[in-house]
Parts: C-alpha cells; structure tokens; sequence
C-alpha cells in the first residue's frame, strides 16, 4: 500500500526558477526512507507542503488519509504556563478528556447511578483502555528516558526552554502520539548520542512509515532502507542505506562518465570524417552526400549528459610549528555551579599530533570544559600550554561582532587584508559572487559557521579546537571540513555528537561523565566495545520470568521490510532482463554488441536466482 505519491510536484518561488521540478517517487507502507541533498534544494519545502503548510504550483500530491502524519520540525505553540509535562501528555489529549467525564460520572453515581450513566461510563472506560490510557504513565516515562527528559525538565514551564530542547520535547509527544507517518527533518541536530541510539531503536522497532532529512550519516546507516537524492529539483533513487548511496552513487558517475567520453570521443571521430568527406565531396555528390548523411546521424544519437562534479571548497588550517612534546596538561581542573559539580580532579597530558573527541549527555559541561581550558570561563586547578601552542576556536554557537557587516567587510575589517585576498579566500569557501555583499546576519547557521571557518583556517595556529563542527552542515560541507582536518597535522580537540565524524577522526576519547573525565587511549569502536562491555558486566535486576510470546505470523517488521525490499528489487531486475531481451533482438545483426549483451543478460539472470533464493530464505525465516 502507497503511504506517499508525489507525482511531477513543480514549486518555485521566484518565477523562471523552480526548487523543485517534476518531483516524483512513492513511499511505500512500513518504509523508512532517508532524504538527501544540499541545503536549500528543497527537502523542508517537500515536508512542508505534504503536511499541507505550503502550497505547490502543479503535479499531484498524495498522502494515505486514513493514516495519522506527523512533523518533526513542527514545533506547536502552547498556552502561557504549559510545562514540559502538560506538552508532553497533549498527545493523549482525547482519552484525558474520557478520564475527566469518567471522574464527573464517578462524582454523579455516588448517591445512586442511572442506566444511561452506566451505559456511558462503560463507553468511557473502553475508549480510555483501547486509547492506551492506563499505560499512558509508562510511555510517558519511557519517551522521557530515551530522550534524556529528565524528571526536573519535566517541571520546566515549555516556553523557558532553548530550541533544541523544545525540540526534543516536541519529538517525545509526537513518538507518544502513535504516528502512522514519521516526517521527522534533522532529528538528530539536538540529540546526544545516547538519545540518537535510542532514537534509531525506536525507529527500527516502529512499524509505521518514516521519511527523514538528514545529514547524520551514521544515522542514516542504521535505519534507512532506501535513499531519495534531491538534485536540481529532480529525485535520485537509491535502494540501500548510506554506505550503498555512497558506493552507489561514484558506480553511477563513473558508468555515466565513462559513456559520456566514449560518445564524445566517436563524436569526434565522426565529425573528423565529415569533414574530411566534405573535402573530398567537392567534386564527388556521392562523398558529399555520404558526409551529410553521416553528419544527419551525428545529430540523431543520443547524447549523454556530462556528470557534474561537485563544486569544493579549497583550503587548509594554517599551521605554525611545534616545538617540545606536551601542548598542554590540566591539573586537579574543577569546575562547579553552585551545589552542582560539572567535573573535578581532572588531571590530563596532551602530547604532539593527538586527535581526541570529547564525548558525554548534553549538559554535562562539554562546552564549558572548553571555555575553562581556554580562559573564558573560570575554575579551579591548573591549566598549563606549551611555550609554542597557537590554537584556533570554533565555537557551537557562532556569533559576530558587527552582523550588520557584509561578508567582504567582515573579512577586510577583522583579518586586515586586501580586497583581493578578502575575495580569493570568501571564494576557496564557495562564497562567490554577489554572495560576498550578504550582510552576515542573514546568513544561514551552516553558512555562518563556514564564515567562521574561513576567518580560522587563514591563521597559524597548531591546535585546532572545534565544538559540534558539523551541526547545519549538509553532507557536502561535512566531508569538505573533513578534508581539512584530515591535512592538519597538529593537535585536534573536539566535542561532536556525529558519531561518522567522531570514528574517522578520534584516537583518543574523552568521557565526561559523572562529574569526572574517563580517558580512554583508543578509538570510536574499540570505546565503544569497552562501553558496551562494561553495561554488559553490571549486575542486573531479577525479574520475575514472563511468560515467552508467540511469535507474530507476519515475523518480524525488519524480515517483513526485507521481504518488500527483495520484492521490488526482483521486480526491477526481471524489467531489465525484459530490457535485455529486446536489444538482444534488435542487434542479431551485430556480433559484438550481441556476444556482450548476452554475457550480460547472463549475469542479470544470476543476480535473479540469487534474490529469489534471499526471498525464499527470507519467507523460511518469518
């Protein structure tokens, strides 16, 4: 069953250029999709206008009606003196309501009950049980508990909180509601990483439908089945998760490259052979004739387009050199608020071309062990750098002195360069054009943070200390910054809850936890398996045995969803064997096109045995 249809879905916003052009693809039942693309191609757009916030300028859109649809991103407003609580237990707004009249009948009946009141009382108890209302406490404290709600936030009026938390209290009621349909657009963006590992199991076990924007590539590994490509407007289909798009996608260039020169090249050769014909055909109408013809067939083939490639940002950290071993060591470093102690006896060693990631929840001072390290925040303790240490900073919340500048003034003003050193680096960040005469308040928060880079990486510096470097990143700046790193060579300091980011670049971790920093000489995998070790080995709570659950005839939602997705792919491969057939008949007079099309057709007949065999497999196993 169809969930979503978009079908030729053309929206633009400024007329002659449309942001989305002939969009089409289907969402089936059960699917969890991931949708990919650049910044501003389009994807809150395309969310938008399936929740019926914005209109569309022409094709069709269609969204299951008998299924109940939700937006992440969506954040509702709330009446004054609403507490994260009150939100929370909004999305069981109708049985509360059959719990109210439930209580006005229970006052009615003390002095003697009617039939029709018991009648009535009976239909309120049904709705409220079938409505999961005495369950309701239970889900309420599990969402919280994954999310990292704690029982005091849940105290906190809702408007007193920051974005990001409103928007993981938006996440939690809109999982409690029971959502068919899951548009969920950047979920991770707030979430730490023990919340997005609770977040990615609860979408896994979902058995509804999911469509998800997002740039957290591990993220997308975990739980998407297939990925929709926004380019240029239109849709690119791959039937895997991240890692198949990525090995998918360069298979794809490199085929289209690859047919793209080849043409060009008997292009060439043809056009060569006209001419020389022509010349000839002066006094020949045969040759000529002969030449027009050809010149004729030139312009019937088909052409492939040229794959675009791209466009990348080009520049380097600076770096100054490095003399001695220790860049820095921390010394019984403590930090508190009050009553609260964020961290204490705190006793680290830093050493030459270290790279460590800072890890732990959000709120347990991260950011502020940053600031103490750097002198912008006190404590107590010690904090002592080498004599050469030069740092640069890249603080999660970007902010600028003067927005109202331009990004060219800005440049001149604050790194006291030429207009045309100001215009060369603005350009190495794809900051061209007229681009350049934004005033730095309009600027996106992944654009600031690219301005903020650019301004960093022109200077000298041999430590390189970055808080969430990727946050409203798309994937394209995520892996240019990457790049960057990947070519400093001196020491790397950064908090980050991309956990992609975290395994290419860590081999040192620290652990923030606890009011205490665990150092873990090691890095994102093995953490990980010393972590997962260490729960393993802690005694757990005897329970009372339950009794053991048949099992679902249907199996379970991930051998379903395996079953759907071999389905569609045997499909595909049985058209393009159908495909193979007809050029296969239509070259029998071609020897060599006909051998190789028939060693192909070979190979896709393999490929069919091979997931019919998953199939059947996969039907044994349900």
């Amino acid at each position: 069953m169809v969930d979503i249809s978009v079908t030729n879905l053309t929206k633009f916003f400024v007329i002659g250029e449309n942001l989305l052009e002939g969009l089409t693809f289907e969402i089936q039942e059960g699917e969890c999709v991931a949708i990919l693309g650049r910044n501003g191609c389009g994807k809150t757009t395309l969310f938008n206008i399936l929740t019926g916030q914005m209109d569309y300028d022409d094709g069709e859109v269609y969204v299951n009606p008998n299924k109940r649809l939700g937006l992440i991103s969506q954040i509702p407003k709330f009446p004054m003196g609403f507490t994260v609580e009150d939100v929370l237990r909004s999305a069981y707004s109708g049985i509360l309501k059959a719990k109210r009249k439930m209580e006005e009948l229970e006052q009615a009946m003390l002095c003697g009950a009617t039939e029709e009141q018991l009648r009535q009382y009976d239909d309120l108890c049904n709705r409220f049980q079938s409505g999961g209302g005495y369950e309701m406490d239970v889900e309420v404290d599990k969402i919280c508990n994954g999310l990292g709600i704690t029982s005091e936030q849940r105290t906190q009026d809702f408007s007193s909180l920051s974005g990001g938390e409103k928007t993981r209290v938006n996440l939690g009621r809109l999982l409690l509601e029971k959502t068919d349909i899951l548009l969920l657009d950047e979920p991770t963006n707030h979430l730490d990483l023990r919340s997005v590992e609770w977040l990615e199991s609860y979408i896994n076990s979902f058995k509804g439908t999911v469509l998800a924007i997002s740039h957290d590539r591990y993220f997308i590994d975990r739980i998407a089945d297939r990925v929709i490509e926004i380019t240029d407007g239109h849709a690119e289909f791959y039937s895997g998760n991240y890692s198949f798009y990525m090995d998918e996608k360069q298979a794809r260039f490199d085929l289209q490259m690859k047919q793209y020169e080849q043409e060009q090249a008997k292009l060439k050769q043809l056009g060569y052979t006209v001419e020389r014909m022509k010349g000839w055909g002066i006094n020949n109408r045969t040759l000529y004739r002969r030449a027009m013809s050809i010149q004729h067939r030139m312009e019937r083939i088909k052409k492939t387009e040229k794959p675009k490639t791209e466009k990348t940002m080009k520049a380097t950290f600076g770096e100054k050199d490095f003399s001695g071993n220790v860049v820095f060591k921390l010394k019984n470093m403590a930090k508190s608020f009050g009553e609260r102690t964020l961290f204490s006896d705190v006793n680290l060693t830093v050493e030459g071309g270290e790279r460590i990631a800072l890890l732990g929840d959000n709120g347990t001072g991260k950011s502020t062990f940053i600031k103490c390290l750097l002198g912008d925040e006190d404590c107590q303790g010690k904090i002592q750098f080498g004599p050469t240490v030069k740092w640069g900073y890249l603080p999660q919340i970007i902010h600028f002195d003067h927005p109202e500048r331009s990004l060219y003034d800005t440049m001149l003003y604050e790194k006291n360069c030429t207009p045309q050193t100001a215009r060369d680096r603005l350009g190495a960040f794809l900051f061209q054009g007229e681009d350049v005469f934004k005033t730095v308040g309009t600027l996106s928060g992944g654009e600031q943070s690219r301005l903020r880079l650019c301004m960093l990486m022109d200077e000298k510096i041999n430590l390189l200390i970055l808080d969430e470097p990727t946050n409203h990143l798309d994937i394209a700046s995520r892996e240019w910054i990457e790049a960057a790193i990947e070519e400093f060579e001196g020491v790397l300091l950064f908090v980050s809850h991309d956990r992609y980011f975290i395994d290419k670049f860590a081999e040192r971790i620290w652990l923030l936890e606890d009011g205490t920093i665990r150092d873990f000489a090691c890095g994102y995998a093995k953490y990980r398996s010393i972590i997962e070790h260490e729960q393993a080995a802690k005694p757990q709570a005897v329970a009372a045995p339950k009794p053991k659950k048949e099992k679902p005839k249907g199996g379970t939602k991930e051998q379903e969803k395996l079953i759907r997705r071999l389905e569609r792919e045997i499909e595909k491969q049985e058209q393009l064997i159908a495909q193979l057939d007809e050029k296969i008949e239509a070259a029998a007079a071609d020897y060599q096109e006909l051998t190789r099309l028939l060693a192909e057709k070979e190979q896709a007949e393999d490929t069919l045995m091979e997931m019919m065999e998953a199939w059947e497999q996969a039907q044994v196993d349900t």
